[in-house]
């Protein structure tokens, strides 16, 4: 069909009046968005369904959710069949999500399913402990995490409180997709929704400080500057940090007005300095010593530590996690908890120095496709067998045991405030103990290189740019040869110095790339399951002996990474 077809096909009487408007608008003015909102079904990525808001297969809108929930729906009646079912659903700060989260709960009341359903915003972590808390079948989340305003989501948990995985996944998507939409139960039972909001943040609260904290050093001197960036955090950051004994937290507080117009930031992305600005300006009147920002669904979190020179720097999500790894590990240590049986968790994109780091305490480290669901498929094929501690990727996301089962920023927030006010009362800062792990380690660095390519014709360029990265890898980088191409789509890993090429089938077939180099350089390639881009994720590494060590090799890597860019034509 052509796209006009699929249009013409939302002018029926199964679409209300508004939106039948809205197409016939489209269609009469030859809006180029018409092209972008019918050529294709939005789809399931990493993330979940993620889309712009509008009218359109390729749109998030009552219908598209409504297809989703219908094929959830009926997926969930077969899996539980004789048995009352039970589904959580929380949404964030963004347009729209309130009333989706109701259009959902609807479609699953009109189903027969029981919902509990969050009366005002919360978290995505929240949401995914409430599952496991309140024996639900599964859960849903509105949510498109730090995309532009114009976007919206919809995440999918199981009822461990993770996110679905295969076969789940799979099995859902084919019942999505084989929903018409004058199939959707729109007709919903109230009677059949239960509604929760102040009382689980408490319980939420004191399960983050029971599986995030360990010792009570120095906490009442730690001075913090917070922003939930008009996110869903300010029902919970701020709350969890007093009851864990903080005492000085000042708060960005233009910016902890929810908003789905994200006001005072370009991005609401912790990942990007500039969301942090105003934190950042806050912290130079508070003297802080760590400046910590939320993405608006509260599961990524950005930390800003004094450097040697003194001044707040933002490190990245690989430098937080190998602090607040390390650190647990070194508790577990000290409390005799660590048995051989224990793992940690991580992804493929990630750096490698938690291999390093779990080897030095006597641990596995597991590594997964990219995406928290991945790590949450771990814990669960591990339950009885093995211990999860703790997982994190690079993009911002960690968790601290396995009471929430995805990335938490409230558990995390809480331990990396416990380590920095630890460090404090030992007279040195977060920034310096992470030196101190590198030069246990050694140092790994990192770049990350996002190509932004939106709508039909960027689809398609990032696919040929796949191909290309596929058929003709680089020979060398920064110098060194190319030792190693890891395709995990066609799940092999060729060895160039022996030429061979040996099967890799223990991590399931996703569109990535791995190029490894002789001198241990890490590229790794692959597009974004959520959003229009292709991501390049860099690592270099170096042995290092002190702080003065330090300075000179973060010079030498962060050269060494702008040589992978150009030799990649990145620049």
């Amino acid at each position: 069909m052509t796209t006009l077809e699929k249009a013409e096909l939302w002018l029926s009487d199964t679409f209300d009046k508004e939106t039948r408007e809205a197409v016939q608008s489209l269609i009469e003015s030859n809006s180029p968005d018409l092209e972008d909102s019918f050529y294709r079904e939005l789809e399931f990525g990493t993330g979940g369904m993620r889309g712009i808001m509008g009218v359109g297969t390729n749109r998030l809108n009552k219908y598209t959710l409504g297809q989703a929930t219908q094929g959830l729906a009926n997926y969930m009646l077969t899996q539980f069949p004789n048995e009352e079912i039970k589904v959580a659903i929380a949404y964030d700060v963004r347009h729209n999500s309130k009333e989706f989260g109701k259009l959902v709960a609807d479609v699953l009341t009109a189903n027969g399913i029981k919902v509990l359903l969050f009366k005002d915003h919360r978290p995505t972590p929240e949401l995914s402990f409430t599952v496991r808390d309140k024996k639900c079948n599964g859960g849903i989340v509105l949510t498109a995490s730090h995309n532009p305003p114009e976007y919206n989501g919809y995440k999918v948990y199981w009822n461990d409180g993770a996110q679905i995985v295969p076969p789940h996944d799979e099995a859902i998507i084919n019942e999505v997709y084989s929903v018409k939409f004058d199939e959707i139960k729109f007709d919903g039972n109230d009677d059949l929704i239960e509604w929760i909001g102040a009382e689980q943040d408490d319980v939420y609260i004191d399960a983050c400080i029971e599986n995030s904290t360990y010792q009570n050093v120095g906490k009442e001197n730690l001075n913090i500057v917070f922003t939930s960036i008009h996110g869903t955090t300010y029902t919970t950051v701020p709350q969890a940090l007093k009851k864990a004994g903080f005492k000085k937290i000042d708060l960005v507080k233009e910016q902890m007005i929810p908003s789905g117009n994200f006001t005072t930031v370009e991005s609401p992305n912790p990942e990007e300095p500039a969301a942090l600005e105003m934190a950042m300006d806050l912290a130079k009147i508070t003297n802080a010593d760590i400046v910590i920002g939320t993405d608006p669904d509260g599961d990524r979190l950005g930390i800003a530590v004094r450097n040697l020179d003194g001044e707040m720097q933002l490190l990245n999500g690989n430098q937080t996690n190998t602090i607040l790894t390390y650190y647990i590990l070194n508790e577990w240590r000290k409390l005799d908890k660590i048995t051989g049986s224990e793992f940690i968790g991580s992804t493929i994109v990630t750096s490698d120095i938690f291999f390093d780091i779990a080897q030095k305490f006597g641990v596995q480290c597991k590594a997964g496709l990219t995406g928290f669901k991945w790590i949450g498929k771990m814990i669960r094929e591990a339950e009885g067998k093995e211990k999860f501690i703790c997982g994190g990727e690079e993009s911002f996301g960690f968790m601290t045991g396995d009471f929430v089962r995805d990335k938490d920023s409230c558990g995390s927030i809480l331990l990396a405030c416990e380590i920095a006010a630890w460090c404090k009362a030992n007279g040195r800062t977060m920034y310096q103990y992470m030196i101190e792990i590198y030069q246990e380690t050694g140092m790994y660095y990192e770049g990350l290189v996002n190509l932004v390519r939106k709508g039909r014709d960027g689809a398609e360029e990032i696919q040929n740019m796949m191909k290309n990265f596929r058929e003709n890898p680089p020979k060398e980088l920064a110098g060194s040869l190319v030792e190693e191409v890891k395709d995990f789509k066609e799940q092999t890993n060729f060895v160039v110095s022996k030429n061979e090429k040996l099967v890799m089938n223990d991590i399931p077939k996703s569109n990535v790339l791995i190029y490894y180099t002789q001198d241990g350089t890490k590229v790794c390639v692959r597009p974004s399951g959520t959003e229009p881009k292709i991501k390049f994720y860099i690592s270099v590494k170096d042995s290092i002996s002190s702080e003065a060590d330090f300075r000179d090799k973060l010079k030498s890597l962060d050269e060494k990474i702008n040589q992978v860019k150009n030799d990649l034509q990145l620049t």
